[in-house]
């Protein structure tokens, strides 16, 4: 079980997943779907059986941020016709009427989701989005580099002892809100004073970081290239396999839970075969082979009880009210604020 894509070298999929920093779909086809999902973030071998199962290739493609993902869309350069954005990204895109209602006489499989995961925040009447998977945010560290009495806290990211070991998130929503935190404001704050004070953190922080970087913390925490870095449980499930020294906890200020969903975008080239994918997706044989290689949380009854008891009766996987209450959901922001954050980013960057 791992969260990195399946290799099967010399595939056409494989060679269109590698080719998704281009965010273009190809030209509509009958027998085809296009998909546009998170690097590293699906076993192949499911895309495999749908394709055998169904006729339909599934041509796919890969982003790195949520904002890389939105800009594609609202760019107007793309045919997907299934994207999995996160929480608040779904929230924006429903927001400015870029997604499709979902025809869910087509996904009975939905019957399977979570009814905790069902009628979001960010989706309250559940008319445009389908858990993919789910779940929580913390901080990655090796033990052999770190002292424990430094961890705990957000302050680590932050600690002048590592300098040029730490890697910050490189995208405004993630990096903006850890340093939220670590200030005691909400993730979804509106306040612009607590937003720049969040900016000037990471202003201050910048000095003593080795790099803003995406999935390339694999490579990084995997290979002891740096020692701290944020990032999701269930990446930190891969990369402790192939580093056993690093460890993995939740920050006592609070951290972020979330679930990346699938939707349908507006003008969608082939819709059916969209909501084909995802009834096949929510299906408990793929959900159980996505789950077990790439070792986030799924959101399908049926494949937790398929479980080994051993991960889900992990309580960082599956957590209790006791972890949840240090939790909070990222909501959409308004325009005045988006717009805020865009140039704070472009402060700290530049």
């Amino acid at each position: 079980m791992k969260r990195v894509l399946a290799l099967a070298v010399g595939t056409a999929l494989l060679a269109l997943s590698l080719s998704g920093c281009t965010g273009t779909a190809d030209a509509p086809s009958a027998n085809e779907v296009n998909v546009y999902n998170w690097g590293e973030y699906i076993d192949q071998s499911v895309l495999d059986d749908f394709e055998a199962q169904t006729g339909i290739h599934v041509n796919y493609r890969t982003f790195d941020s949520n904002e890389t993902m939105y800009s594609v869309l609202s760019g107007g350069g793309a045919n997907y016709d299934v994207v999995i954005p996160s929480d608040y990204m779904i929230s924006r895109l429903i927001d400015e009427d870029m997604l499709e209602p979902i025809d869910f006489t087509n996904v009975p499989n939905f019957a399977d989701i979570d009814p905790a995961l069902k009628n979001p925040d960010y989706d309250p009447e559940n008319l445009y989005s389908v858990p993919y998977m789910w779940g929580l945010l913390g901080v990655i560290y090796d033990t052999t580099v770190v002292d424990e009495a430094d961890t705990g806290s957000w302050d680590l990211m932050w600690n002048e002892n590592y300098a040029d070991d730490i890697l910050m998130f490189d995208n405004s929503r993630d990096a903006i809100g850890i340093a939220l935190k670590r200030l005691g404001c909400s993730y979804n704050t509106t306040d612009p004073n607590e937003i720049t004070a969040a900016v000037d953190l990471l202003i201050e922080q910048k000095p003593i970081l080795q790099a803003y970087c995406m999935d390339d913390i694999f490579g990084k925490l995997e290979g002891k290239n740096a020692s701290i870095g944020a990032y999701y449980y269930g990446d930190y499930l891969t990369m402790a396999e192939n580093n056993p020294a690093l460890a993995f906890y939740i920050p006592e200020e609070g951290t972020n839970l979330y679930v990346d969903a699938m939707c349908i975008p507006k003008g969608a080239p082939h819709k059916e075969n969209a909501e084909r994918f995802i009834n096949f997706m929510c299906s408990t044989e793929a959900g159980l082979k996505n789950c077990e290689e790439i070792w986030y949380s799924t959101p399908l009854l049926s494949v937790r009880e398929e479980l080994d008891p051993e991960v889900s009766g992990d309580p960082l996987a599956y957590p209790d009210s006791s972890i949840l209450e240090q939790c909070e959901s990222y909501t959409n922001l308004p325009a005045d604020i988006l717009a805020l954050y865009t140039t704070e980013w472009l402060r700290l960057k530049t």
